[in-house]
């Protein structure tokens, strides 16, 4: 793929976003409620998901582009020990499921990242948090895969390539960081 079709495809993905805005509002109203309830968000992917998913969580406990409160965040890839402590003795797919089921409580928001939408243990991460009666988000692309429909809002990037939905995903994180700056003071 050369640097043109890579940029076009990029940016036709982003400019694509505004066909799911219905979606992207849901998710702004979801995050935005947790917050302002004190609650928190649980962030989880795989590979480069997951660096967004760590990328999400500083930006709330840290800051995006404003000096405000600390907002709660945690991001479930990011402690190797217990990722490999779960894998080790429940098994991959529960690497998730099992920080949810022991870190959430009522009122969180489990915010997943895939951008095939197959990855086993963010569909078991979606399962959890529906049997635990949390509302979720899902970052898809490919067309949702596997994950689509079960968290509370998916927001599904329009594209086939794994690296223009990633794009995308990083691209919503930072628009609802802005909204996270302009509403919490």
């Amino acid at each position: 793929m050369t640097f043109e079709t890579s940029l076009a495809e990029s940016v036709r993905t982003l400019q694509s976003l505004t066909n799911i805005r219905p979606e992207i509002e849901a998710a702004a109203a979801l995050i935005l409620e947790t917050l302002r309830h004190d609650k928190k968000l649980l962030i989880c992917g795989n590979g480069g998901s997951a660096a967004e998913a760590a990328h999400f969580a500083t930006e709330l406990v840290g800051r995006y582009q404003k000096n405000r409160a600390s907002l709660p965040a945690i991001s479930l890839s990011s402690d190797g020990s217990l990722v490999t402590c779960i894998g080790n003795d429940y098994g991959y797919i529960q690497v998730f499921s099992r920080q949810i089921a022991g870190l959430a409580h009522p009122g969180d928001l489990v915010v997943a990242l895939t951008s095939s939408g197959n990855s086993a243990n963010i569909v078991a991460a979606l399962h959890e948090a529906k049997n635990l009666d949390l509302k979720s988000v899902a970052f898809l692309g490919r067309g949702g895969g596997k994950a689509q429909g079960i968290a509370t809002c998916d927001l599904i990037i329009p594209s086939e390539s794994g690296a223009a939905c990633q794009e995308g995903h990083l691209f919503l994180i930072h628009h609802f960081c802005e909204l996270i700056d302009a509403t919490f003071v």
